[in-house]
């Protein structure tokens, strides 16, 4: 026998998952005693159907329309010529490339140019309290990847088989285990630190290596073969190399479009953070339901179409229940914000990015308006947050103070009219938006903008063969993640550089 899903099983929010089971059994009229577990449990918060509705894996060799496969997959095996195959970059994408390279025999060599997850926390805390930002070592560099200082988050819009097993593995190395079931997994930045020395050590374990504060500095390609990589200015010669060195990383990008190889401009997004009160954001979405203790903290999706012709939007971005705005700055006389929530997701404020999308003609004209607004930014307060409230962002002034919300940029917040931080036509789009988020999201509620929120993915994607994932023009190269262009988040990345791994296992030529 084998398991098979079943669907939208709707239970009240203050009865236990349990009668998710009975019932699909029931429905499904199968026997009382037959295997079944929770696959997947999302909250319709609808007034009319408000419920916990539940996927059930059911143990039945039934056929029945009602019933989809269950989404099997497993790793490959062992390989059985192992090579030294260098990762560059120990985010999310280089971290699970590794982790299966090393699992399956091979030698990964982890490139990291930051620093290992201890000093970094350190380093960064640091940085937010006042010290000097350190440029190789910081919020989106480092041990971890970016998704380090974020909310964990390990929802995902793609469908791969790959997604389960990712999220099986997140919890063999220490993960809460009800991210098997939840529509919206999360694991905190607090416990995702764990999961992440604990990557690390079983990829030390199994005969990897991993070189922290190194930076890939060049490569070497000729006749549309890679030759070497270079390692802070020495050569490393290698035929086979995985790039997967996140979203922030200009220096990278600029020394990669100086290579033979082809790399095309992609939207992304800017915009700002919004906090709010997650209490009242609780009462509005949860309504009669508030303080049911199976609920947590609330969430929500916002989206705003601005142009219908162009598919042009504004909406929400990794929202953050419970949690901060936190400097995700990489480069000193620049200043970019992100979210960040911890696990319990206690925190007074709920906050959330509000983006519009931007269309760069040419990859360097999308990497200089992220470091135009960027610079703006310090030049306001030289590294405090510049922050506006909802009714001044929408009249295009700067406040006169800052009040209703405690804002928790750290090491803080000025008044200033950040519509001046953007093109006049994103900052349209932005009061276009932000004004529909008041009306459905916010109410009457206060907030607090800061800005901005500049990196929420690659301005460009480095092309590669859609069969062997090696980059166009540098065979043996393999662009990954989300710098790459090919993913946007901790589980997408995840599922990247998985695939990349697989692609080298299986030894498939260009």
């Amino acid at each position: 026998m084998s398991y098979q899903l079943f669907n939208d099983v709707r239970i009240p929010v203050d009865r236990p998952a349990q009668d998710a089971l009975a019932k699909a059994k029931k429905e499904l009229r199968l026997p009382a005693s037959t295997p079944a577990f929770i696959y997947r449990r999302s909250l319709d918060t609808r007034k009319d159907r408000f419920s916990f509705v539940y996927t059930v894996a059911v143990n039945t060799e039934r056929k029945d329309g009602r019933l989809r496969p269950f989404p099997n997959y497993e790793f490959p095996g062992q390989v059985s010529t192992p090579k030294t195959i260098p990762v560059v970059g120990f985010g999310p994408a280089g971290m699970f490339c590794a982790w299966l390279l090393a699992k399956c025999g091979h030698h990964p060599i982890v490139v990291e140019r930051g620093q290992p997850l201890e000093q970094r926390i350190h380093a960064v805390e640091q940085f937010w309290n006042g010290g000097v930002l350190n440029p190789e070592s910081n919020v989106q560099f480092g041990e971890g990847g970016a998704g380090t200082f974020s909310d964990g988050k390990l929802t995902t819009r793609i469908n791969d088989p790959r997604c389960r097993k990712i999220l099986e593995t997140f919890v063999s190395f220490g993960a809460p285990e009800e991210i098997l079931t939840l529509a919206k997994p999360h694991i905190g930045t607090d416990r995702l630190r764990n999961v992440v020395k604990a990557l690390r050590e079983e990829i030390l374990a199994l005969g990897g290596e991993i070189r922290f504060n190194t930076k890939l500095t060049d490569l070497t390609i000729e006749n549309g073969e890679l030759q070497a990589i270079w390692l802070n200015g020495e050569r490393f010669d290698t035929d086979v190399a995985v790039i997967a060195v996140g979203n922030g990383a200009r220096d990278t990008y600029e020394m990669m479009l100086s290579k033979p190889l082809s790399i095309e401009a992609k939207p992304f997004s800017v915009g700002f953070r919004v906090e709010h009160s997650q209490e009242a954001l609780n009462a509005k979405i949860y309504g009669k339901y508030n303080g049911t203790p199976s609920l947590g903290a609330a969430d929500y999706l916002f989206s705003h179409v601005t142009d219908k012709a162009a598919s042009e939007a504004v909406y929400s971005f990794c929202m953050c229940p419970g949690g901060q705005v936190v400097n995700a700055s990489s480069l000193p006389g620049q200043l970019t914000t992100n979210g960040m929530s911890r696990y319990a997701r206690d925190g007074e404020n709920a906050n959330a990015a509000i983006l519009a999308s931007v269309r760069p003609a040419t990859v360097q004209e999308g990497l200089d308006l992220q470091k135009t607004i960027e610079t703006a930014a310090f030049a306001v307060a030289q590294g405090m947050g510049p922050a506006t409230t909802e009714k001044a962002f929408l009249n295009q002034e700067t406040p006169d103070r800052l009040d209703g919300i405690n804002p928790t940029f750290l090491p803080g917040v000025v008044p200033f009219d950040i519509n001046e931080l953007f093109p006049a036509d994103v900052s349209a789009r932005l009061r276009e938006g932000f004004s529909k988020f008041q009306d459905r999201i916010l109410g009457n509620e206060p907030a607090i903008l800061t800005a901005p929120e500049t990196r929420t993915s690659a301005p460009l994607r480095i092309l590669r063969n859609p069969d062997t994932l090696q980059a166009v023009g540098g065979r043996g190269l393999y662009p990954c993640g989300e710098g790459a262009g090919y993913a946007g988040g901790i589980m997408s990345s995840a599922v990247d550089g998985i695939r990349v791994a697989e692609q080298i296992i299986q030894g498939k030529e260009a």
